[in-house]
């Protein structure tokens, strides 16, 4: 289960069970309304589906939502946007490799950390390698890669 913090909506506001715990503040989504204290169901099925990423690989938020059967490529973002913070967020990503715009030095801290395939654009950015980074969800096929 994971539990909200008291940060603003779009911060990646969300820890783990068996964490420190914070303080619960209301929280206003658009159109959402006020949250529970629970994490909802969808968003706790995508967290764990973000967990079974392998190191060193990545699924996209649309790679997400086919893999779960429900929702799309938004849901999934806007879950990871409000509680991905304690998941490894990094590796939920955007179709075209880009890291995610504002945290960019920390997601390719994690990618170097974690070996995960990188390439350079012609402006010399740094971008996932989708076509060796991408994993579709199937447990048996990274036994090597790590």
């Amino acid at each position: 289960m994971v539990a909200r913090t008291g940060v603003r909506p779009g911060r990646q506001g969300a820890s783990r069970s068996g964490t420190r715990p914070s303080a619960a503040l209301p929280l206003q989504c658009g159109t959402m309304g006020r949250m529970s204290e629970e994490l909802p169901a969808y968003a706790e099925r995508v967290l764990e589906a973000a967990e079974r990423i392998p190191p060193g690989r990545v699924m996209t938020y649309g790679d997400v939502a086919e893999w779960l059967g429900e929702g799309g490529p938004r849901q999934v973002g806007r879950v990871m946007a409000l509680y991905g913070a304690a998941a490894p967020w990094w590796r939920v990503v955007r179709a075209d490799g880009r890291p995610l715009p504002g945290s960019e030095r920390r997601a390719l801290e994690n990618y170097r950390a974690e070996a995960t395939p990188l390439r350079l654009t012609g402006d010399g950015e740094p971008r996932l390698d989708m076509r060796r980074a991408r994993w579709d969800g199937d447990a048996g096929q990274d036994e090597g890669h790590m």
